[in-house]
């Protein structure tokens, strides 16, 4: 890996952990996403304050990262491409672009950005989507491999649209692992994977990457549930975790990033975590 590269991963990854907080769901164009990511200025200062080792942005919003005050403020991870796979009716044409087609990390250079993410979809009879997706990560890993940009790649195995609309995981274990190992193959340096349906498998996930690997958090569920999974995750290998909606929809972000990153660098089990953000969330 170039110096610069690491660099960047160092930046990233506190004791080989990290937490990446995700809010750059507005190219999803699903309004769901939305909701708690009304006030984006808001959102990224409470973010800060709260002290996560990353924050997942989209470049038209991560100057409210990058111009804050202190030295100490989280990493950019950005967001480099986008789709339309996230709504409940499925399109007509399914598509997966990069959301600068001349230089895709130019504005990940210009912002400063630790890290970039780029999307592996892989839906039930969309070969062409799987196909922009493969051709967008072989122009990337040549950017990023030419300016010593660490790649975070997110094999998305999805269910078919008709199970029950919308943007559904699969969380078939052999599926998941194969398409992690066709992002390890393509040269991801970062592995963002979706949960296995029985997380006792995540093994599997971490064996097959032979990087760096964080859980994708997908839609909101019970706190406590996403801890005592998170915990399990973690214990099967997992470096930490890519939540958005599992925190900023949440009624105290800070206290949900407190708690989590305390699971991640501390070692904490799900109760502890929970109590960490019970305490935060009486003093709120």
């Amino acid at each position: 890996m170039y110096l610069s590269k690491k660099v960047r991963m160092n930046r990233l990854f506190s004791g080989g952990k990290c937490l990446d907080v995700a809010i750059d769901h507005g190219v999803c164009n699903e309004p769901t996403f939305m909701d708690g990511l009304e006030d984006m200025d808001g959102v990224v200062k409470a973010l800060v304050d709260a002290g996560p080792d990353a924050i997942q942005m989209n470049y038209g919003q991560s100057d409210l990262l990058q111009t804050s005050d202190g030295k100490n403020k989280p990493a950019l991870v950005m967001r480099v491409d986008m789709g339309n796979p996230y709504n409940a009716e499925r399109h007509r044409h399914m598509w997966a672009l990069m959301q600068n087609e001349e230089e895709p990390i130019l504005t990940a250079l210009r912002m400063d950005a630790a890290c970039v993410v780029v999307n592996l979809f892989m839906l039930p009879d969309e070969p062409d989507l799987f196909k922009q997706c493969v051709q967008n990560i072989s122009r990337l890993t040549n950017a990023c491999e030419k300016y010593g940009m660490p790649l975070m790649i997110e094999p998305l195995v999805m269910q078919p649209n008709s199970e029950r609309g919308g943007y559904l995981v699969d969380g078939n274990a052999d599926k998941i692992v194969t398409l992690v190992r066709l992002a390890r193959e393509m040269g991801a340096d970062i592995v963002k994977a979706d949960p296995t349906d029985d997380p006792d498998d995540f093994h599997r996930v971490v064996e097959a990457a032979r990087c760096p690997v964080l859980v994708r958090g997908g839609g909101k569920e019970d706190l406590l549930k996403v801890f005592e999974k998170s915990s399990r995750l973690m214990r099967q290998g997992a470096h930490g975790m890519v939540y958005g909606r599992n925190i900023y929809q949440h009624d105290n972000p800070r206290g949900v990033v407190q708690a989590l990153m305390a699971m991640i660098h501390q070692d904490v089990d799900a109760a502890e975590a929970w109590a960490i953000y019970q305490s935060a969330f009486e003093a709120a």
